[in-house]
C-alpha cells in the first residue's frame, strides 16, 4: 500500500521488452530485492539494483499496455514512492498502486488567484468514482478534486507538488495514470450487487451522507 506522497523524481532511462529501468532522483538507503515500489503510481517488483543505483523492474504486457509506462518516452520524468511501512503516518490517502486508467491531461494552466489547475479526461463510465473533495492519485501523486464533470475533472497543484513532483512537466496532450479511491470503488461494487439480486440495498444516499462520504 502507498499514500500518494512522492518520495523522489526519477528518470525513466530504458524500456525493453518487459524489462523497465528508472534512475531515482536521489538515492536511497538499501532497496530490498522483490519490494514494492510505485512508479507513477504502478505498484511494481524491485528485481535488481544496479551498481549506478538505477532500479530495474519486470513489467506485465498487462502494465505497459494499461498505464503510461509503456508509452511516455525514455529520458521522461517519473513519481516514486516505496511501499508504506505499518505505522508509518498516512499523509496522503489509500493508494493501491493498483491504476484504473490512463486518461488524457486536457490543460496545466495557471489560474488568476495564482493556483495552477491540472484538468484530465474523463470516460462517462467513471464519472461516478469521482467525487467532488474526494481524493484521486495521478501518477502516484495524492490529490484533491475541486471539480467533476461528466467528461473531465480538475485538481489544484500547490507549490510543493509541482517542485517536489513530475506532475509539472505534464501537459496538454500528454497520458497520465489515474486511480480512482478504493472506498468509492468498492461502495459502487455493493450497490451493483444488490441491484443483480433485485433487492433493496440498505446502501442509499442517505446512509452515505451520515457515513461522512458527502
Amino acid at each position: 500500500m502507498f499514500t500518494g506522497l512522492v518520495e523522489s523524481v526519477g528518470t525513466l532511462r530504458q524500456r525493453s521488452g518487459n524489462k523497465v529501468v528508472v534512475s531515482p532522483g536521489k538515492k536511497w538507503d538499501d532497496p530490498v530485492y522483490g519490494e514494492s515500489i510505485a512508479v507513477n503510481g504502478c505498484c511494481l517488483t524491485l528485481e535488481k539494483v544496479l551498481p549506478d543505483g538505477e532500479l530495474v523492474f519486470h513489467t506485465l504486457e498487462e502494465t505497459l499496455r494499461r498505464t503510461n509506462l509503456g508509452k511516455i518516452p525514455v529520458g521522461a520524468k517519473v513519481n516514486l514512492e516505496r511501499a508504506m511501512c505499518a505505522g508509518a503516518r498516512m499523509g496522503g490517502h489509500i493508494v493501491q498502486g493498483h491504476v484504473d486508467c490512463c486518461s488524457q491531461v486536457l490543460e496545466l494552466k495557471h489560474l488568476p488567484d495564482g493556483d495552477v489547475e491540472l484538468l484530465v479526461a474523463l470516460e462517462e463510465n467513471d464519472f461516478p468514482l469521482v467525487v467532488e473533495k474526494g481524493s484521486v492519485a495521478l501518477d502516484g501523486v495524492s490529490l484533491t478534486v475541486v471539480e467533476a464533470e461528466k467528461d473531465f475533472f480538475g485538481v489544484r497543484l500547490i507549490p510543493v507538488t509541482l517542485s517536489e513532483t513530475a506532475l509539472a512537466s505534464r501537459k496538454a496532450g500528454t497520458l497520465i495514470n489515474v486511480e480512482f479511491d478504493i472506498i468509492g470503488r468498492y461502495v459502487i461494487r455493493q450497490m451493483e450487487f444488490a441491484a443483480m439480486a433485485k433487492k433493496p440495498s440498505c446502501i442509499t444516499m442517505d446512509t452515505l451522507r451520515e457515513a461522512g462520504f458527502f
